[in-house]
């Protein structure tokens, strides 16, 4: 097979894979785990609980490999961004990685990323990511983030469930870059406004 070929394939089918949901990942109609975990806003700790959440509206649960990592970054900071269209949609937003709480608290309070506009939560042990069915790799030695800092902790799949207030999940996002991520997610919580 010739080289041009052979990058054609490759385009078409890494294409392919950007808009196929994540097939492991619970889907639309399943009833979305309730989960308490320990999480943080702004760099203040707290528990957070989806039941609760779920009281006020839609709920994004969105589930990310590593703060302070390159695409983790981009995804925290399209979702700070947006929240003001978020929150008009009536929805709010739980960002989950395996980060130990102390990571958090910096990640969740920087600037350049969540800002202090949304909660992200500790899921150190990676038991909440495994009740939606996503993949959870163990941690290799010697990662570093873009600090500098070594990861010491294992990694969720990025995927994003949207759950409405009876507990169901209204769409599963996976397979998307983390701007298209936070793009699908927020088209869906504003159809779910309007219907």
């Amino acid at each position: 097979m010739n080289k041009s070929l052979k990058g054609v394939l490759l385009t078409g089918l890494l294409s392919l894979g950007a808009v196929l949901p994540a097939w492991a990942a619970l889907q639309e109609g399943a009833e979305a785990p309730k989960f308490t975990a320990p999480a943080t806003l702004a760099g203040k700790p707290f528990t957070f609980s989806l039941q609760d959440a779920l009281k006020k509206g839609p709920v994004v649960v969105y589930f990310y490999p590593s703060a302070y990592t390159g695409g983790c970054n981009v995804q925290a900071r399209t979702f700070a961004v947006n929240k003001d269209k978020f929150d008009a949609a009536g929805a709010s937003i739980i960002g989950v990685s395996l980060d130990s709480i102390e990571r958090l608290n910096d990640f969740s309070a920087d600037p350049e990323y969540c800002a202090g506009k949304f909660p992200t939560a500790s899921d150190a042990d990676g038991k909440i990511a495994r009740a939606f069915d996503l993949e959870v790799r163990e941690a290799k030695g010697g990662a570093k983030d873009t600090r500098g800092k070594e990861i010491d902790h294992g990694f969720a799949e990025r995927t994003t469930f949207i759950v409405t207030p009876d507990g169901k999940i209204a769409a599963t996002v996976g397979g998307l870059n983390p701007v298209e991520n936070v793009n699908k997610s927020l088209e869906i919580v504003q159809k779910l406004k309007k219907s």
